[in-house]
């Protein structure tokens, strides 16, 4: 970390090791004690809190772990944008993808050190000096060698820590505000498809949905494909990871290929229009629906429903699949799956296409005004969030109290 910038009078650059030494004890686990493990799992990014932790038995224990005690900064390694730093609040055991720091006594603050390594600039040059294409990670090596701190007076270092929790915690606040309103866009839009989907079903009656669509599963490719981007076609093979690509609709397919090879390989193709869903694993618990554009393939991971367009249009099937989630009809004893019997559970009203046809206009029309709204309060939280980045960013400059004070 060579690009130091200039500190305020009574500031100086120290290396990180010299006021922080690296824990590297390790516990021999019992398989009849209960320890506190932190995992990476454990550590919220960005807001430096500990979420959905618990007391795990050694038998449940598999890696070997490092220990920590209160007081002790827990900097998650792997991934260092993920920003993920914890101030121990009590003793524990560590996993090794996380460096247990403690700070010299009454020189480095312990909540001064959880701040910096997740200002913009410490991440940013710690992204610089990551290794491992897949699995990018911090080494310790980077860290005793090449990382700095800016460090003003321990009790200067106390009134920043004040300040900026002070200041985060309007803001948090603020963001938190923010969701809820979003939550509540959410939940409106949701009631509203119920509510239209309820009065449909008293009017029509309600058939079951594997009735009138083509349930179409995915497919595995021929093995010339598999770790290759195939680029020169028009043709789409998606994954499941290309639902978080667009909220409506598939797009941007890390795979395309020809017709040619679509004949040569066998490569099964799908009907424009279906509506894809997630058929194994947890991301059906994403309640994730996508409609294809155009003919494409998909891998055996997705479902795709096409609805029989003499009594069922497209953009009907998928605003009625909207309004359900597909948690539901799924059996989650083992890994979550869906399958043909899980369609036989869902029904759905058919109105007349006319019909079907003026309640997707309605739908869409209150859709679009919700997700405006949604992406209106997103946009406030940014820049929440980049607020919170600036002001950790200026504390570390030594501008932080000259602003507040």
């Amino acid at each position: 970390m060579n690009e130091l910038y200039e500190l305020p009078e009574g500031w100086e650059w120290k290396q990180l090791v010299d006021v922080a030494s690296i824990s590297n004890k390790t516990v021999n686990i019992d398989d009849d004690e209960e320890y506190n493990c932190i995992g990476l799992e454990h550590i919220e990014s960005n807001t430096g809190k500990l979420i959905n932790y618990f007391l795990s038995n050694g038998n449940e224990i598999k890696s070997s772990k490092v220990v920590f005690v209160e007081g002790m900064v827990l900097y998650g390694k792997l991934r260092p944008y993920l920003n993920k730093v914890w101030t121990a609040e009590f003793d524990g055991i560590a996993t090794t993808e996380i460096l247990p720091f403690k700070p010299k006594e009454n020189v480095l603050y312990s909540e001064y050190l959880s701040h910096y390594l997740r200002t913009n600039y410490f991440v940013d040059n710690a992204m610089k000096n990551i290794s491992g294409a897949r699995m990018p990670r911090i080494t310790t090596k980077y860290i005793k060698n090449e990382v700095k701190i800016p460090l003003p007076p321990l009790q200067e270092q106390k009134h920043i820590v004040t300040k900026l929790d002070r200041l985060f915690a309007k803001i948090d606040q603020a963001i938190a505000l923010h969701q809820q309103n979003i939550d509540e866009a959410e939940r409106f839009m949701g009631s509203v498809l119920n509510e239209v989907f309820g009065e449909l079903e008293e009017r029509y009656g309600a058939t079951i949905l594997s009735t009138v669509v083509k349930i179409n599963s995915g497919i595995s490719l021929p093995k010339i494909f598999k770790n290759v981007d195939q680029t020169n076609g028009k043709l789409e093979f998606f994954k499941v990871a290309q639902m978080n690509n667009d909220k409506r609709i598939m797009k941007n397919a890390n795979l395309k290929f020809t017709l040619q090879q679509a004949t040569e390989y066998k490569i099964k193709l799908f009907p424009k229009g279906s509506i894809l869903i997630p058929k194994r694993g947890g991301a059906i618990l994403t309640n994730k629906k996508r409609i294809l554009l155009n003919d494409a393939s998909y891998d055996s991971n997705i479902m795709g429903l096409k609805a029989n367009n003499d009594l069922l249009s497209d953009v009907f099937l998928f605003a009625y699949l909207n309004s359900i989630d597909l948690a539901k009809f799924v059996d989650t004893a083992t890994i979550p799956q869906i399958n043909n019997k899980h369609i036989d559970m869902m029904k759905l009203p058919i109105p007349p296409l006319e019909t079907q046809q003026k309640t997707v206009q309605y739908l869409d029309q209150l859709s679009q005004k919700t997700e405006t709204l949604k992406q209106a309060q997103q946009e406030k939280m940014q820049s929440l969030k980049d607020l919170k980045a600036s002001l950790l960013d200026r504390a570390f400059r030594g501008e932080l109290l000259v602003s507040l004070y």
